[in-house]
């Protein structure tokens, strides 16, 4: 039996890529711009103070301008607290304006001056995109909270429950618009009466 030999192995190597003209080409090195990533510079401070205008529907006495103030402290990234103050002049009554003379209220006793202190909760903080380069934070918020609606010639113990939408518009200054219901008795017909006040504004806090 004739021998069996096997045909030596021979490794490929791999052939380096050359030009047309025999030299070997450079490496392509990848040419990407970085974007600029710029982070939101929020204040570090907990207080706001703004003022804000809207119109407050007096129950009986129709809805009439309104002008006021707030003040909030951020207790928390969910949790804050804010005091109110608040004027508007309500109007006439329909049974002033069907009897044709009735007065029930002097000029002076029109004016109404509420005070609140209110505790909020913020339920859906989040981010607001206009066009593909600019976006704002936000807050779709509660509160609740008591104080006293001075009205008629009397202090009246008030109840407020509202929500509202808070729009940071850069690092030190927010939007505010608000929806709220301020509820107190009353007793000008001689019988008492719980009435439920709504009131929407809008207004502006600077963070401090």
């Amino acid at each position: 039996m004739w021998p069996f030999h096997k045909k030596p192995r021979t490794e490929e190597l791999p052939v380096e890529a050359t030009t047309a003209e025999g030299t070997t080409p450079a490496v392509v090195e990848p040419q990407v711009t970085r974007r600029t990533v710029k982070t939101p510079k929020i204040k570090s401070s907990n207080f706001e103070i703004g003022p804000y205008i809207g119109t407050y529907s007096a129950e009986d006495f129709g809805v009439n301008p309104v002008l006021g103030a707030r003040l909030v402290y951020h207790i928390s990234e969910d949790f804050f607290a804010q005091t109110l103050i608040g004027r508007t002049t309500v109007g006439r009554t329909s049974y002033e304006r069907l009897s044709g003379g009735a007065q029930l209220l002097t000029d002076a006793q029109r004016k109404l001056t509420y005070y609140s202190l209110d505790f909020g909760y913020n339920l859906l903080p989040g981010e607001v995109f206009v066009g593909t380069r600019r976006a704002f934070n936000s807050a779709l918020y509660v509160t609740g909270g008591v104080g006293a609606t001075h009205f008629a010639g009397d202090n009246r113990f008030t109840v407020a429950i509202g929500a509202g939408y808070r729009l940071l518009l850069n690092d030190w200054l927010a939007a505010h618009f608000d929806v709220r219901d301020s509820i107190f008795d009353i007793d000008l017909l001689g019988s008492n009466k719980t009435t439920h006040n709504l009131e929407t504004g809008l207004g502006v806090t600077v963070f401090f």
